[in-house]
This record gives C-alpha cells, sequence and structure tokens, in this order.
C-alpha cells in the first residue's frame, strides 16, 4: 500500500532509512542497506499534471530503495513502475490539490544518475564524474543515457520537438513559464552548481553540509513561512569493506540542525524520538481526504521547534545552543573519519546505537 494506491508487492526489499513527510508513505529522500541513495524534487513540464490519485514521486523514491540493490537497478524499479502506474495526486496534506512531476538524484558507492518525468515520459543521464545538482526545474539536455521508448515521438506528436536534428529533454519538456513559487529555482539551480564546482575535487561531507546551509542561495529556505524541512548528506566508500555513513538532520533550517550519523547493521535501535505519531482516523486516509489537520510533529521536531524561538527571543543563549549543536555534529564527523579511516574499530552495538545515541544528546541539549 503505497499513498494512495495498491500495487503489486516485491518477494524481496531492502531495509531503508527514510526523511519523509509523516502523512505520506513515499520519502523525500532516503538510502538502503546496499549503499543505494535517493532523493527528489517537484517539478512542472508540458505533460498535463494528473490529479487522479496515482504513484507519487516520493512514492518512487522508498519502492526504488526497497526494491534496488544498485543505483542502476533502483532507476530501472522507478521507471518501470512510473510507467505502469503513473504518477499523480496530491503531493501536499492539504485540501486543496498540490500536484507536481519530478526529478531524482540517484547514487551508490560506483554510480550515479539523475532521472528526470514529465507525466510517464522520462530521461536519465549517468553522471560519469564531477558533481550534479538538481533544482525544481528540468536540467537533462541531449546527454540522455536512457530514455522511456515513446519520449522522442511523444514530444514530435506535441510539437516540441521537430524530430530532426539534437533533442534535448528540458529544452521539449519544460514549461515556457514556471509557477510563480519556482521562479527561482533556476538561481538555486546555478548557485548550487557554481557552489560545487567551487570545491571540485574535493568535496566532503562538511562541503555538503555547508552548502545545504546557505541562505544567500535560497537552497537553505527560511523565508515566509516555508522552510527546508530535512536535510541529508550521505558518504558512499568505493571500497565495499567500508560502511556507508548516512548523515539525517531529521529537523528543519540545516543552518541551525544536528547532521547526526546512521549506519546500516544488524539490531539498528529504534529512534521513537524522530518517529511521528500516528492516528487511527487519519486524515489523510480519510475520503474525503485532508479535512482536517493534526499536529504531526516527532518530538525531537518540538524540541528543536522551542530552540529556534529561543534563539530568535534570546540572542545569546540562542548562540552558546548553537556552538554546542556544532560540537555534537563534529563529533560525529571525527567519528565518521575515524571508522572510514580504520583508525577506530567501534563494536556492531555501538554502530545499531549511534543514531539513537546522537538524537538523545541533541534531546538534552534542548532540555
Amino acid at each position: 500500500q503505497c499513498t494512495y494506491l495498491e500495487i503489486e508487492q516485491a518477494e524481496h526489499t531492502h531495509a531503508v532509512v527514510l526523511s519523509r513527510p509523516a502523512w505520506l508513505w513515499g520519502a523525500e529522500m532516503g538510502a538502503n542497506d546496499c549503499g543505494v541513495c535517493v532523493g527528489n524534487e517537484g517539478v512542472w513540464t508540458r505533460e498535463p499534471l494528473g490529479e487522479a490519485e496515482a504513484l507519487l514521486g516520493m512514492d518512487l523514491v522508498r519502492l526504488g530503495l526497497e526494491r534496488g540493490s544498485s543505483a542502476r537497478e533502483a532507476l530501472e524499479v522507478m521507471t518501470a513502475l512510473l510507467e505502469r502506474h503513473g504518477q499523480g495526486g496530491s503531493c501536499k496534506e492539504e485540501p486543496v490539490p498540490f500536484v507536481y512531476h519530478n526529478t531524482f538524484l540517484l547514487a551508490d558507492r560506483s554510480e550515479a544518475w539523475v532521472l528526470e518525468t514529465a507525466g510517464q515520459y522520462w530521461a536519465a543521464q549517468r553522471i560519469r564524474e564531477g558533481s550534479r545538482n538538481i533544482s525544481n526545474q528540468l536540467s537533462i539536455g541531449s546527454e540522455i543515457t536512457a530514455e522511456h521508448a515513446g519520449l522522442r515521438e511523444r514530444a514530435r506528436s506535441q510539437g516540441w520537438w521537430s524530430g530532426h536534428g539534437e533533442f534535448s529533454f528540458a529544452r521539449a519538456l519544460s514549461l515556457d513559464k514556471q509557477p510563480p513559487r519556482m521562479e527561482a529555482a533556476r538561481a538555486r539551480f546555478h548557485a548550487g552548481r557554481e557552489l560545487l564546482q567551487q570545491h571540485a575535487g574535493h568535496i566532503t561531507a562538511e562541503t555538503l553540509m555547508s552548502i545545504l546551509r546557505d541562505k544567500a542561495s535560497g537552497i537553505c529556505v527560511d523565508a515566509e513561512g516555508f522552510r527546508t524541512a530535512g536535510s541529508m548528506v550521505s558518504v558512499l566508500p568505493r571500497d565495499p569493506a567500508l560502511p556507508c555513513v548516512h548523515f539525517f538532520t531529521a529537523t528543519p533550517d540545516p543552518s541551525r540542525s544536528v547532521f547526526k550519523p546512521f549506519v546500516f547493521v544488524a539490531g539498528i535501535k529504534p529512534a521513537p524520538q524522530v518517529r511521528s505519531p500516528t492516528f487511527p482516523q487519519d486524515p489523510a486516509k480519510q475520503i474525503p481526504r485532508f479535512q482536517r489537520s493534526v499536529d504531526r510533529r516527532h518530538e525531537l521536531y518540538r524540541r528543536h521547534q522551542a530552540a529556534l524561538e529561543l534563539m530568535e527571543r534570546d540572542r545569546e543563549r540562542g548562540q552558546q545552543l548553537l556552538e554546542a549543536l556544532q560540537q555534537l555534529e563534529q563529533q560525529g564527523l571525527q567519528g565518521m573519519r575515524e571508522l572510514l579511516e580504520g583508525t577506530v574499530r567501534p563494536c556492531p552495538e555501538e554502530l545499531a546505537d549511534l543514531f539513537f545515541d546522537c538524537v538523545e544528546a541533541e534531546m538534552k541539549f534542548y532540555t
């Protein structure tokens, strides 16, 4: 059972860790125990939006992670399901539908891909070197590695492409005018690319955390009631003997949040402090949907929100708290470096408790 659709079950699914809006089944981003990571962004294209309930892009993120043992396999899972079931339905927990198509970043220890969609149509680009980012707009030009079998005929029949010469997915399928809320996407995309290029050849977990915290570029959104809700950075060593380390904030506004490390091992200790409450009469599951609102904030989120208010009210105490949180994050980063360099060999039980312990430590700072 996905957010809206029920689809056929797979024989085997991988363990996954997900960062997701609490009301739905899928995820904005996450990782699996094979070292595959997937994240998505909303886009608007020339293909009509499907308000009829189908798969959400966020469902596809989770399905790719659950069923793909590599980035390429996750891509194949997601595109096959997209072609079979389509994408559509509201992506927001509000009575007025909010619908979009999706772009995705996929990566594992050895490969990285960008997958972009327009309705049931799609194009994918394998990224062979350097860095790549996405941001609420189509970005695959003519460098297409794989595509929907009917994509070019669809573009030609609609008059979006002449049928001759170079075919650019972004040029053919992009709207002439983006919705107002997405007008900043182009500037954000270019800023992200420039920030990555500034660190070309020596991009670290800290580099990516600093980019995700960049407010000047609009990458870290904290304005007009719209805030970056959660952030994730993953370190995927090429050596399969080394573990992948996934850092999650589990709280909004990364500039004032702690990235906490998570490693897949047997017997992981659950962290109920970052699991949102469930509701027996959930308004997201009752038809008609979203007729009332419920408070889905988990415990860490609530305490973090109270801490943000303190930072606004009492700048001095707020700065002290921020510095304490930054220290906690540095400890996690240092632990990751020692783990990957082999200078420290924690026992499996320590790794199983790692994320839980970091969340507990952060909550203590808030009290």
